[in-house]
């Protein structure tokens, strides 16, 4: 989540997390020993996780310097050798992020998203309604390839030119509810896009990431891309039509007509980029590319003598290639350069390693299952409403919280429970990964949120209003698709 508000009072709760997390550590760990060395790796391994949960929930210091812990306090607590405990940190699922993550930022560097972005919008037209659909479509489609929060800082400065222009060209709409509805249904929906698109694929969003990561770490199970994408697209355009419905048909309706000027503005924005470059033709080529081998990996794997793709390698072929293909034949630059590289986010990448040591611990030591045991010897509510309410906590947790760290600490636990009561875990874990994605209520919910609230077209009481809703047709589009999109791509 971002840190807002009050400045002594975050520091204060970061000074005050900083030191119960080792407490809490000392307390769990040595609770119930004399001898505090003669503990059980249940026990040192869950005194870790209190650790850990501690300086997550309060950002007592960067979420990633909170991911190293295990690689330094489970050998020294005898849970595991430093090779075992250091494994995760290069779990393949975190170089299939990083090529992804590599693609992402030659996309940016050639500015090929930008161009993706204003020819979708100038697509659907420019009348009020097609203007906010293409700047959700575009939003969409970009946090699919690349992160949340750049899409939402790339989009808002558009958006905000769009209505600038509106106010200045049809001064009579200054002050009328159907201005400030268009201006409040695109300014929030560019938020909600973005947070919805990064679940349709798996490197669209950490927390996928974090699934896939578990299940090759706990289960042996590959999520592939293409398998993925089979629910992933389903679910992110249904639910990028509700929202869109919901905003602009139902709560904000704008009820404006042809909106002269906003042609323009795209235009303008477009001519400023110039002719589509080479360097943007030959990215082009390295996203479709990669993208096609992710979805036809496996009729490929069958046709070649010896099976090797895998949607790891693939996307470091993709990474690599972008450092090798010559931008033009004008200059020596290539797509990228390592100097981009400085952007790249490597403390998500040792949150997933971090997040994967531990739940190697739990496992390990017998946490995860003994969570299971307990829920499939007392449980109180049937399967499918146990899906339904772990959704529902995760949603509504992932509103105060990280969502990276919300999954990396939920995740075991949820695969716990249903492996204790002897059903499909991708039934109870995708849902509960999706939806720590799906935080519309408040600003500090995700990144996009807080981007485009600080627009100033946005209110609290209505993001809050919208968003409790949106968040309930989430649960349920959520847990419908378990029992159908997600049992037939995976358990069937």
């Amino acid at each position: 989540m971002n840190v807002s508000g009050n400045t002594s009072n975050v520091s204060a709760a970061n000074t005050f997390g900083l030191f119960l997390g080792p407490i809490l550590f000392a307390v769990f760990f040595a609770g119930d020993y004399v001898a505090i060395w003669a503990l059980d790796d249940s026990g040192s391994v869950l005194a870790l996780g209190v650790w850990m949960l501690c300086w997550w929930v309060t950002e007592a210091v960067p979420i990633p310097v909170t991911a190293l812990l295990p690689m330094i306090l489970l050998p020294l607590m005898g849970v595991f050798e430093m090779s075992e405990a250091t494994a995760p940190y290069a779990n393949p699922v975190i170089y299939l992020f990083m090529g992804g993550f590599i693609i992402a930022l030659a996309m940016e560097r050639n500015k090929l998203h930008l161009r993706i972005a204003l020819n979708l919008i100038k697509f659907t037209g420019t009348r009020p309604d097609g203007i906010i659909l293409g700047f959700y479509l575009a939003t969409l489609f970009l946090s699919m390839w690349i992160s949340n929060t750049a899409t939402a800082v790339m989009m808002l400065p558009i958006a905000l030119s769009i209505l600038q222009l509106i106010q200045s060209t049809n001064p009579d709409l200054a002050g009328k509810k159907g201005f400030s509805n268009f201006a409040f249904a695109l300014m929030l929906g560019i938020a909600y896009a973005a947070n919805i698109g990064g679940v349709i694929t798996i490197i669209g969003t950490p927390p996928n990431v974090v699934l896939v990561g578990y299940m090759q770490e706990l289960y042996g199970v590959s999520l592939d891309f293409s398998r993925w994408l089979l629910i992933g697209l389903p679910i992110g355009l249904i639910m990028g039509l509700l929202m869109y419905m919901l905003l602009v048909k139902v709560a904000y309706p704008n009820k404006l007509g042809h909106i002269a000027g906003s042609a323009k503005v795209i235009q303008d924005q477009l001519n400023a980029l110039g002719p589509v470059s080479t360097a943007e033709i030959r990215t082009t080529g390295v996203l479709v590319m990669t993208a096609l081998l992710w979805i036809f990996r496996n009729p490929l794997n069958k046709l070649l003598p010896n099976a090797f793709l895998n949607d790891t390698i693939i996307a470091m072929i993709g990474g690599v290639l972008v450092f090798l293909i010559p931008a033009s034949r004008l200059d020596g630059r290539r797509l990228l350069d390592w100097k981009s590289m400085q952007r790249l986010p490597w403390g998500i990448l040792l949150l997933f390693g971090g997040g994967m040591s531990l739940a190697k611990g739990m496992e390990a030591a017998g946490i995860i299952q003994g969570i299971g045991g307990y829920i499939s010897e007392n449980q109180w509510f049937s399967v499918a409403a146990l899906v339904l309410a772990l959704t529902a906590v995760s949603l509504f947790l992932t509103e105060v919280m990280s969502n990276v760290a919300l999954v990396t600490i939920f995740l075991p636990v949820v695969m716990g429970i249903a492996n204790g009561l002897g059903e499909e875990v991708l039934l109870f874990a995708i849902p509960v990964t999706m939806a720590s994605s799906f935080a519309f209520m408040l600003p500090i919910s995700t990144p996009p949120n807080a981007i485009l609230f600080s627009s100033g077209f946005i209110g609290m009481r209505e993001m809050i209003k919208v968003g409790i809703v949106l968040n309930l047709v989430a649960i349920l589009l959520l847990w419908i698709s378990a029992y159908t999109l997600i049992y037939w791509v995976y358990v069937r």
